[in-house]
């Protein structure tokens, strides 16, 4: 695909609300919401949860226009991030899905006890993952289920870095984060994207590597950048799988 073509258009809402704009990207119009914070100290953006537009969180003095010049340098990261939402993929009955990287096929088991497992069936190509009683609760119990396996896979993960880099950490929350895939709180406190769990393994060992090493330097200098390649082999690997593949991953579920 050729290098987006850009134009910038401004149209704000008349009724005093958050204001609104697009981009045009690959002839395709793209909404932008406008949203001022007085405590920014840059221009952030974003890819909205609903997935068909993106975010520019704005700085004091910085305008509309400046915001949307932002946001055309980084047309081949929008675009990139718009596709991956595209063609949602949900917690249904015969639904593929990847857990740690591994094709599983949802399998409904209405009649069985129990919540969700995995099974391996000799007549079927992939492993099943069946989620057991009524099928409204289908897509509940699946997300339930993978973010147990988020926790568990990301609280061993970060124990072992925290061990090998002598650092302490004070809590692990779970969340459905859209704009980055961990953070790590001046208190010590790490939070993930369950999402991790979907990625193969490497992806979310490192992913916990880079957080952990927060606890000691909270920036991304050359220091942080050489704690977590001493102990994480697969940095470079990661983080590339991720700028190619992260987007994917918010196609699953709801």
């Amino acid at each position: 695909m050729p290098l987006a073509s850009l134009r910038k258009l401004i149209n704000p809402s008349q009724d005093g609300g958050p204001k609104h704009g697009r981009i045009v990207i690959d002839g395709t119009d793209v909404a932008v919401t406008f949203r001022h914070n007085a405590r920014a100290r840059r221009i952030i953006l974003r890819i909205d949860k609903k997935g068909d537009g993106v975010v520019l969180t704005i700085p004091p003095g910085t305008s509309r226009s400046a915001a949307l010049n932002f946001a055309a340098g980084q047309a081949v990261w929008i675009r990139t991030r718009l596709q991956g939402r595209a063609g949602k993929t949900g917690f249904t009955d015969g639904a593929l899905i990847p857990v740690r990287g591994l094709q599983h096929r949802i399998a409904h088991r209405p009649d069985a006890r129990g919540t969700v497992w995995v099974e391996e069936a000799e007549d079927a190509p992939t492993p099943l993952l069946c989620v057991a009683g009524d099928e409204a609760h289908l897509p509940r119990r699946a997300q339930d289920w993978l973010k147990r396996q988020a926790r568990a896979d990301l609280k061993e993960a970060c124990n072992h870095y925290a061990t090998v880099m002598d650092l302490r950490y004070t809590r692990i929350s779970i969340r459905d984060q859209s704009s980055r895939w961990g953070s790590c709180s001046s208190s010590g406190g790490l939070s993930f994207s369950w999402r991790l769990v979907l990625a193969p393994a490497d992806i979310l060992d490192y992913v916990a590597a880079h957080e952990v090493a927060h606890l000691q330097e909270m920036n991304h200098g050359p220091d942080f950048w050489a704690l977590v390649e001493a102990h994480c082999r697969k940095t470079r690997y990661a983080r590339q799988w991720l700028k190619a593949n992260g987007a994917s991953l918010h196609r699953y579920g709801s």
